[in-house]
């Protein structure tokens, strides 16, 4: 008996896959991938999501140098700096940026160009020592104002399988 080779199993896969989604009867499903996501977050990672869940975006800066009238490419001397994990009460704080790295490669939060629509929120993170630091090593440096937040993907993980179980986090 013949074993069907690794392209048959995965074009049956494939072909089982489109049937189901033709399937309009069949109760719709959540995220397949939400499940092997779930194993592949830290406890303050889930706290980090349920905050933007229920706060918003966050304000988040760069400090860079550079870029003017096209004649430097800007450099970034630090970025992504922000109060999130402080604000969301994380145990483990000096972790904040391995966890954020992986909260984005698995699509659930991402970072944008646009500011939190309150300006104001960005005076406390621009007061914090590591933006003061990072500016002042650099003639000209400047502080460009973005936000985190979660993505459609991370709003509906947050929904799917945080969201009965976070409504006592502290």
């Amino acid at each position: 008996m013949t074993r069907p080779s690794s392209r048959d199993r995965l074009a049956a896969r494939g072909s089982a896959l489109l049937a189901r989604s033709r399937d309009v009867a069949a109760a719709p499903d959540e995220h397949p991938a939400f499940a092997r996501v779930l194993d592949q977050l830290a406890p303050d990672e889930a706290r980090l999501l349920w905050f933007l869940h229920t706060s918003g975006p966050e304000p988040t800066v760069d400090v860079r140098v550079g870029g003017l009238a096209g004649r430097l490419a800007p450099a970034v001397l630090a970025r992504g700096l922000t109060l999130v994990g402080a604000r969301a009460g994380v145990r483990r704080p000096e972790r904040l940026p391995l966890h954020l790295t992986n909260l984005r490669r698995l699509g659930l939060v991402a970072d944008t160009a646009e500011p939190v629509a309150d300006l104001a929120r960005y005076q406390v993170v621009e007061a914090q020592p590591a933006v003061l630091d990072a500016a002042r090593g650099a003639r000209r440096a400047h502080v460009v104002r973005r936000r985190l937040e979660l993505t459609p993907f991370g709003r509906a993980f947050v929904l799917a399988c945080l969201e009965s179980s976070c409504d006592t986090v502290t």
